[in-house]
């Protein structure tokens, strides 16, 4: 899946819903770190901010967790919607 930039789904909604897929099917494992920002940045030529907004949602779901100095995570299928 790729991010299209002039689709009417808001870019930073569509990386979300990405990463959720990614989480999903198991690419990004739990316990996995996400790639970093500057790397979501780059490899789907985006601004920070909606790098940012895709991330928060996906914490605002429980699927992720930000460790502060290490990154961001995809929490244990237990932890997951706690």
């Amino acid at each position: 899946m790729t991010i299209d930039h002039d689709g009417a789904v808001p870019v930073y909604r569509q990386l979300a819903n990405l990463l959720r897929a990614q989480i999903a099917s198991g690419e990004l494992p739990p316990g996995r770190a996400i790639p970093a920002e500057s790397r979501l940045m780059q490899i789907h030529d985006l601004g920070r901010d909606s790098v940012r907004k895709a991330v928060a949602i996906l914490r605002e779901e429980g699927l992720v967790v930000a460790v502060q100095g290490r990154g961001t995570f995809v929490k244990p299928q237990e932890q997951a919607g706690e």
